[in-house]
């Protein structure tokens, strides 16, 4: 029935070849399953919304859709589905039967072209921190349930998942002390002061088996050593090569003003 169903649409749009589908509309057919679409390599564009779907296994080699819409179906999950699907756009899962948000997250998170993304009305919406953990995980997505990501959720998010940078950047930042993240090193390079050459462990001060990750290493080796200096000339004043040769007594050479800051 689904292959049925599948023909009829391709010759009710009029495609002469497989090369020629670029997009198929294939919602509120009550579809349980799908014929395989790999042969329409250009496909771009696919509507399978209100069926009976319950498993995305025909789409193996459609690496050029960018829009899919597969709301409305009996999808319990969708781990080894969609992650190959790399180009897609717009992604609309609502009103299905997911689960596990960690699962969908990790499916998704490699779709980086990834905008426009729809979860809601599934089970995996009651997890505790939900939008945070999406909006984490897939950074990309800008529309999400229907509601523009903004800037102060993804810091949100960041905190959420990165307490312990957040920290970091925050100490350094406002140029103060923080027991849970500063080691010796950081804390006293904050006062001006440089740790023994023995001493070369950065380690925390709540904890001193603990050690920092290099990438927070990094970070504060960065805001240490992230100064800039700039030399401003005013040429305004530097006379001309004509001016010097006419002036009986000597030219005071042009002064250079130097600002430094961090």
């Amino acid at each position: 029935m689904a292959a049925t169903i599948l023909e009829e649409q391709i010759q009710k749009c009029g495609y002469r070849s497989d090369g020629d589908v670029c997009e198929l509309y294939l919602g509120r057919r009550r579809l349980r399953d799908v014929a395989d679409l790999s042969r329409f390599r250009l496909l771009k564009y696919l509507w399978l919304n209100h069926n009976k779907i319950s498993k995305v296994d025909f789409l193996g080699s459609n690496f050029r859709l960018t829009e899919l819409y597969l709301n409305h179906n009996d999808l319990c999950h969708i781990t080894g589905s969609l992650k190959h699907l790399t180009s897609l756009h717009t992604l609309m899962l609502n009103d299905n039967h997911l689960t596990s948000l960690q699962a969908a997250v990790k499916e998704l998170k490699g779709m980086t072209n990834l905008r426009v993304l729809n979860l809601f009305h599934n089970p995996l919406e009651q997890d505790a921190g939900y939008r945070h953990t999406v909006i984490h995980h897939l950074p990309s997505v800008q529309l999400l349930d229907r509601e523009h990501v903004t800037q102060k959720e993804r810091q949100e998010a960041f905190q959420v998942f990165n307490p312990h940078r957040t920290s970091v950047i925050q100490s350094l930042g406002f140029g103060r002390r923080t027991d849970s993240v500063l080691g010796s090193r950081a804390a006293q390079s904050s006062i001006g002061h440089r740790p023994p050459k023995g001493n070369r462990t950065i380690t925390s001060k709540s904890n001193g088996n603990d050690a920092l990750t290099l990438e927070d290493k990094v970070l504060l080796r960065g805001y240490q050593r992230s100064v800039m200096q700039f030399t401003l000339l005013d040429w305004n004043k530097v006379p001309a090569a004509k001016l010097k040769r006419s002036e009986e007594k000597s030219m005071e050479a042009p002064q250079l003003l130097t600002v430094e800051f961090r």
